[in-house]
């Protein structure tokens, strides 16, 4: 089957490029007298409705890791991975009830300032350092580069620089022009991304349907998944035995059934959406209402993810399963790029459409929250402190200029190999090492008047300590089979430690330490922020949000379980 892109697809595609940068630049132009406004262009202050922060939120966080690398997953675990996105759904309604009221009262506006703010400057500078390698050296170059192998496998294999370069151009078109566009524009992004995804999703299942004789047929295609793959449509993935296969060690190495949700994946969801710059920006800006109606509104988003981006995955593995799908290359990470074949022409485009709408939405968000860390956490108190307005917007330029060059050096031979991981996996295990100690100090940071300075900086460095410990040595150190782990052969002539009850661990001991460190220190802070239970009263409107949420939520787990 032809995978290259005809006339009609390169039409379809030029046209959502012309949409999304006609629009920005009707925004940028609007803006134009808050050009040289530091918080209009880092944080779009007071400028964003709910529904713009809300699709932002999306935007932002769909990306090549999502649809290459969560369809990666699908094909390879199952609908478990679904509890990513569905546990985030209910992340966000911890973070719009619990979190943004802090920030807002506050006035926080980046998260090294939250540090500086509630500990010391010690703390928000060694943070601001680390999340700025995290998000080059991690988010952005693996987002850059599995967007660039996956539009190239479909564009004949033969442009992966020049892709590269157009996502990344792309990216920075839409960032220089500061938040407002970022966010605005990501309103747009979503509307293809979802609607391309969709329309993945339904040829994939019609094209089951019509290899398996029961008509191109959407729903009688799913009904075949269920039948031809059903170990694939269970969220909890059992605990393995002695007489387990390596294929099922390793899907129990990656998701390791119930104890995922009794330990990692709160973890990496409360982390990433709660205590994360590239996430939380785009409500600081905002009042409270206007926020907690965006991020409540992303929640629901959420909840259709698994459809776009896990769905295509288990169709490519039934198929595969059965010889219909040879052009699976790539292993699990070519999943999603196999399925988009069977696509028509002008179908084809949209769907390469959206997955271009997801990364370069997230590479823009990226950029510009390393930006806005640099230009005010680091350039600002550090560098040039007599920055006006004007040189911290140019600063924040540059900075994102610089960003985005990093990841193409980076990202151009893959000398992270991001390839050899898989994309999904490379981005949570390695955000994971820091995730535990992070959370920790924001949590007990902002709900335990007791926490000190010293024991935000011991928590940091040991949470990451901890992470390192318990992914990398602990099996060798202490044994296969403790207390508080056990340790299953990963099929590389080595024992491992499922990450997920790695990270539970290292927050535990994390905690732990924070915990007994505080008691030394006053029983009230100095810096402790004032907590008010009038922050934490929701309206009726939010109220009947979160309640659907929820509900759909129980339904799903009831009817997968």
């Amino acid at each position: 089957m032809n995978q290259n892109l005809a006339f009609a697809d390169y039409a379809v595609f030029i046209i959502y490029f012309i949409v999304v940068s006609a629009y920005g630049y009707s925004i940028y132009r609007k803006r134009k007298k808050d050009e040289h406004d530091a918080k209009a262009y880092f944080l779009a202050e007071g400028n964003l409705t709910w529904w713009a922060i809300g699709a932002s939120l999306i935007a932002s966080n769909i990306s090549a890791e999502q649809f290459i690398g969560m369809s990666g997953e699908g094909f390879f675990l199952g609908i478990a991975v679904a509890a990513y996105e569905w546990l985030a759904a209910i992340a966000l309604i911890i973070v719009a009830v619990w979190f943004i009221p802090v920030y807002l009262k506050n006035k926080i506006y980046t998260m090294p300032q939250f540090l500086k703010t509630r500990y010391n400057e010690s703390t928000a500078l060694i943070m601001a350092v680390f999340w700025l390698f995290l998000y080059v050296f991690v988010n952005l170059t693996s987002i850059l580069y599995l967007g660039a192998v996956a539009i190239n496998g479909l564009a004949g294999g033969e442009y992966l620089h020049v892709i590269m370069i157009g996502l990344a151009v792309f990216a920075l078109f839409i960032s220089l022009g500061g938040m407002k566009v970022v966010a605005y524009t990501d309103v747009i992004q979503v509307a293809v991304l979802i609607i391309g995804g969709l329309v993945t999703s339904y040829i994939a299942l019609t094209t089951v349907g019509q290899y398996f004789g029961v008509g191109e047929n959407a729903i009688e295609g799913f009904k075949v998944l269920m039948r031809e793959a059903p170990e694939h449509f269970k969220m909890i993935i059992p605990k393995p035995t002695a007489t387990s296969s390596q294929l099922d060690i390793d899907k129990y190495l990656t998701f390791p059934g119930l104890m995922s949700y009794l330990a990692g994946i709160w973890i990496i969801n409360l982390n990433y959406w709660g205590c994360n710059q590239y996430i939380t920006q785009r409500a600081l800006g905002a009042d409270l209402q206007t926020a907690r109606t965006g991020i409540l509104f992303a929640g629901m988003l959420k909840l259709l993810m698994p459809l776009i981006v896990m769905l295509p995955g288990i169709a490519a593995y039934v198929l595969y399963q059965n010889g219909h799908l040879p052009q699976l290359v790539g292993g699990k990470d070519g999943a999603y790029s196999a399925v988009l074949t069977f696509l028509p022409t002008g179908l084809k485009g949209l769907s390469v459409a959206a997955l271009t709408a997801a990364i370069v939405a997230s590479l823009a968000g990226k950029v510009n929250s390393i930006s806005t860390i640099y230009t005010l956490d680091i350039h600002k108190k550090y560098i040039q402190k007599e920055a006006g307005e004007k040189q911290q917007v140019n600063i924040g330029r540059i900075a994102v200029f610089a960003a985005m060059l990093l990841a193409v050096l980076f990202t151009w031979n893959d000398i992270l190999g991001i390839g050899g991981v898989g994309g999904f996996t490379y981005i949570q295990k390695y955000t994971g090492f820091i995730s535990p100690g992070v959370f920790a100090m924001f949590f007990l940071g902002m709900f335990w008047k007791r926490t000190t300075g010293t024991a935000a900086i011991v928590g940091v460095i040991l949470g990451f300590v901890l992470s390192v410990l318990f992914n990398e040595y602990a099996p060798m150190l202490f044994g296969n089979e403790t207390l508080l782990y056990t340790a299953y052969p990963n099929g590389k002539g080595a024992f491992e430690i499922p990450f997920h009850i790695c990270m539970g661990l290292s927050f535990f001991f994390t905690m732990l330490a924070m915990i007994g460190i505080s008691f030394a220190g006053p029983k009230v802070n100095p810096k402790a922020f004032e907590i008010d239970s009038e922050m934490f009263k929701v309206k009726p409107q939010t109220t009947v949000l979160i309640v659907i949420t929820l509900l759909v939520i129980v339904a799903l787990y009831v009817k997968f379980w």
